[in-house]
C-alpha cells in the first residue's frame, strides 16, 4: 500500500524537516525499495505483487505499478486506514488469493526474510502482525478475510497493535507477531536511516 509520492501530498509530518520536495522524494525512494524487496520474495514464492496506491487515478497507478515491476493495480479508494486496509483484503479473497500480506512503503528497514517470515507463519495461523516502534504495525498477514479485524482500531495511536491482537483474540483468531521495527514517519525518524 503506497501514496504516490506527490509535492504536498505525501509525508507531511516528514515534510517538516525535510521540506515538501525533500519528502515526495522519500516517499519515491522507500516506495521503490518496499516493492524492490516484495518483488523478490513474490519471484521467490511464486506469488502476485500488486500495488494498492493512494493520491492517483486508476489509470496512473496501472503506470506507476507497471514502472515499479508489480504485476498489478488498484487503488485503495476512499476513507481511513482501516476502510482502506478492509477493501484490500476483501478484493484479494474474492479473487481466490489464499494468503495475503499487506505492507505500507514506510520501511527503509524491510527484508525479503521478514515477508518470506510473514507467508511461512500463515501456514500455521490466521494473522501475522510485524509490530512497529510506535504502537501500530508494519505489516498484517491474514489466511482468510477476517470480518471486522480492522473495525473500531483508533488509527494513528499508540495501541493500534494491541486493539488488532484483542480483536483477533476476541474472533478466536490466533496470531503471531514478527520483529519490531520503524515506519518513517517524522524527521527524527530520518536520522536513524541517513
Amino acid at each position: 500500500m503506497a501514496r504516490w509520492p506527490a509535492r504536498g501530498r505525501c509525508k507531511r509530518r516528514l515534510a517538516v524537516g525535510t521540506g515538501l520536495d525533500g519528502a515526495a522524494r522519500v516517499q519515491a525512494a522507500l516506495t521503490r525499495h518496499a516493492v524492490a524487496v516484495a518483488r523478490q520474495v513474490a519471484r521467490h514464492l511464486e506469488l502476485e505483487l500488486v500495488l494498492a496506491s493512494s493520491g492517483i487515478g486508476a489509470r496512473a497507478s496501472d503506470r506507476w505499478a507497471h514502472q515499479l515491476g508489480c504485476d498489478g493495480a488498484l487503488t485503495q479508494g476512499r476513507g481511513g486506514l482501516g476502510l482502506r486496509l478492509q477493501r484490500q483484503v476483501q478484493r484479494a479473497f474474492a479473487a481466490g488469493v489464499q494468503r495475503l500480506v499487506l505492507i505500507g512503503s514506510d520501511l527503509p528497514d524491510l527484508h525479503c526474510r521478514d515477508l518470506e517470515e510473514a507467508f511461512a507463519a500463515l501456514e500455521e495461523v490466521p494473522v501475522v502482525l510485524g509490530p512497529a516502534h510506535d504502537g501500530g504495525y508494519w505489516l498484517i498477514g491474514l489466511n482468510h478475510p477476517c470480518p471486522g479485524l480492522f473495525c473500531g482500531v483508533p488509527w494513528g495511536g499508540s495501541t493500534v497493535l494491541a486493539s488488532t491482537e484483542a480483536l483477533a483474540t476476541a474472533r478466536n483468531l490466533t496470531w503471531k507477531r514478527l520483529r519490531r521495527q520503524g515506519d518513517l514517519d517524522r524527521p527524527a525518524d530520518l536520522e536513524r536511516w541517513r
